[in-house]
């Protein structure tokens, strides 16, 4: 039977994940990540761990049907690969950084500056978008040092807390791109590949519908009833049966993490009691 190949860093944050949200759909590998391939139990997969900004280029020449990949880095490899999927995790930023004793008035400044950086295709479109020319200058690792070493004027890095860029005396100006993950995909892939691609991309939506909505209890009065409804839609409209009391009901519906205490506060206001939030750990929609 024809297996999907799936590109995953071998090693870092990016790829613990990556492996965390396979297993979360219900595919489990042999071997875990200590050989450089392994095969899925139960699934037609199996996995490819490689260098994170070799992926790209696995994916395009068809080692690897599709990969698990930084945003950044399928942009800064601009290979012909389709991204068909944002995974929501491993979230960073691509960013601007001077010498925090210098001022800063906007793009406009970087004319003709030096900026280190290991994403030269990256910055160079940004430069390209604000009109700017400045001196590219490539560096495979330790960006940060450059400024105080007199490499260079600026550096164009990664930025996640920050802290990095605080104890080298740099701060951020400008944020030229925002990455996480996501599925890229070779733009020439079979029908039974397709076919398994939608089975794998079908259990991926479920577990992260799962992570982003809370299934949610909740005694509401009954002339509040609707005003209640109103702030829960769920997936279609919300459960509601009547409670042994008099004048109450029970109201069960799913509700989005990212407004999660917004609604819990106006529900209460409302008269609602004896809430309960419980975790999905699968959501077929």
């Amino acid at each position: 039977m024809e297996k999907i190949r799936i590109a995953i860093q071998k090693s870092g944050r990016l790829s613990e994940k990556s492996l965390s949200l396979l297993k979360e759909a219900g595919i489990s590998l042999d071997n875990g990540s200590r050989k450089l391939r392994s095969e899925a139990r139960f699934f037609p997969l199996e996995v490819i761990f490689l260098r994170d900004d070799d992926i790209p280029q696995y994916v395009e020449d068809g080692v690897a049907h599709i990969g698990i990949v930084g945003e950044n880095e399928y942009a800064e490899k601009a290979c012909e690969v389709d991204l068909i999927e944002r995974l929501g995790y491993s979230r960073c930023k691509l960013s601007i950084a001077i010498p925090k004793s210098e001022s800063y008035r906007g793009v406009e400044d970087l004319e003709g500056k030096r900026i280190a950086t290991s994403y030269p295709v990256i910055l160079k479109n940004f430069l390209a978008e604000h009109g700017v020319s400045a001196d590219i200058h490539f560096l495979s690792g330790s960006v940060e040092i450059a400024p105080s070493i007199g490499v260079a004027d600026a550096i164009f890095d990664i930025v996640s807390s920050g802290s990095t860029l605080i104890s080298n005396g740099l701060k951020e100006v400008e944020v030229a791109m925002k990455s996480e993950a996501v599925v890229i995909a070779n733009r020439d892939l079979d029908d039974d590949i397709q076919a398994i691609l939608a089975k794998l991309l079908f259990r991926i939506r479920s577990v992260m519908a799962a992570s982003s909505n809370k299934y949610i209890l909740l005694n509401a009065p009954n002339d509040k009833l609707q005003e209640i409804i109103s702030l829960l839609p769920g997936m279609k409209s919300p459960t509601v049966m009547p409670l042994a009391e008099e004048g109450w009901s029970s109201v069960h519906s799913v509700l989005r993490e990212s407004t999660f205490w917004e609604v819990i506060d106006r529900l209460k206001e409302l008269g609602a009691q004896g809430i309960l939030v419980i975790p999905i750990e699968k959501m077929i929609v």
